[in-house]
Order: C-alpha cells, then sequence, then structure tokens
C-alpha cells in the first residue's frame, strides 16, 4: 500500500458542494440533525458534535476540513482500500464519497447505516472493476428518503474524477473545479 494523499482537485471537488458555511445550520434534506459547520462538518476534532448556534472562523473551518478529511477519512478510505491498484484521482473522488456518505463501521453491524466499507464503489474497485466502480457512484443519491439533485450532480461529478474525466468534473461544477 502506498501513502496515498487527497490531492486538490479532490480536495477542491468536497469545497464545491460543501461550501463553507461559518455558522452551524441544519441538515438541508430534514431541517434537523445532524448540525454542519465550516465545510460540510458535523463534528469537531476533539469529536464534539457541532449545535445550532456554533460559530467558527474561516481560518478554523479551513484547518478543520484539512485535518480531518486527512485523519477520518483518507487514512480509513486507504486501509479500506488495502493494496488494489489506485490512481490519485480514484483515491481522491473515493475520499470526496466517503466525506459525505461517511465511512460506516469496519464490521457490518445490523440497524447500522451502511457507509463508504459497505459501498460497491469500494467491492468494485477493490476487485480491479473501475467502469462498474464508477457507476457505483450513482448508488448514493438520496437523503431523507429522496433522491436529490443535488446529489445526483456530486455523485456524477465525483465518478467523473474517478475516472479522471476533468472535463466532466469541470461541467458538473460548472467549472469550478478544473
Amino acid at each position: 500500500m502506498t501513502d496515498r494523499k487527497v490531492g486538490p482537485k479532490a480536495r477542491a471537488l468536497m469545497h464545491h458542494f460543501e461550501s463553507c458555511k461559518l455558522l452551524a445550520y441544519p441538515d438541508p434534506a430534514t431541517g434537523r440533525k445532524p448540525y454542519t459547520i465550516g465545510w460540510g462538518m458535523t463534528y469537531y476534532l476533539d469529536g464534539r458534535l457541532v449545535k445550532l448556534g456554533d460559530h467558527i472562523t474561516q481560518e478554523q473551518a479551513d484547518d478543520m476540513f484539512a485535518q480531518l478529511v486527512e485523519r477520518d477519512f483518507a487514512k480509513p478510505v486507504s486501509a479500506a482500500i488495502g493494496d488494489a491498484a489506485t490512481t490519485p484521482a480514484q483515491f481522491g473522488a473515493m475520499v470526496a464519497l466517503a466525506y459525505n456518505i461517511g465511512i460506516g463501521p469496519r464490521v457490518w453491524i445490523f440497524g447500522l447505516p451502511k457507509g463508504f466499507r459497505q459501498s460497491e464503489v469500494l467491492k468494485k474497485h477493490r476487485a480491479g472493476k473501475h467502469t462498474e466502480a464508477a457507476r457505483a457512484f450513482g448508488s448514493w443519491t438520496r437523503a431523507a428518503g429522496q433522491v436529490m439533485a443535488g446529489l445526483v450532480r456530486r455523485r456524477a461529478a465525483e465518478a467523473a474524477l474517478y475516472r479522471s474525466d476533468m472535463t466532466e468534473v469541470a461541467r458538473l461544477t460548472f467549472n469550478a473545479v478544473t
């Protein structure tokens, strides 16, 4: 397993779809918990959950994002991938997916939500079925039981990054990620 890093395109993709809010807000799909702050973060570096009314600075948001992406997403995604051949773009796309859907439990336990570790994206990628893995991003488009247009576009952009199709990434992000 190589020392995998989340590249600037993947970070820019996450920033594009999360946007940054310095005042905590409720989940857009439900209008309730989990509350989110900064670049789509629902908890702080020390593990405390974000509460409605919390406020942070731009510097805090950027620092938290950088640390959480590396500690809580890049490392677990890399471990889940194991020694499967993985391009930097594929790795970045899978981290971007995990950042939005969660990592999930190490072992499937009935009743717990699925996440990246239980995803078809990971299973197909580890099997070397990259075309099928790219297609599997599209299975994560629901929030609160409803297909969300923003998630459809986000998953398409992540799949495009996975395929290293930067022309499609640029189109799906309105040229924000090139």
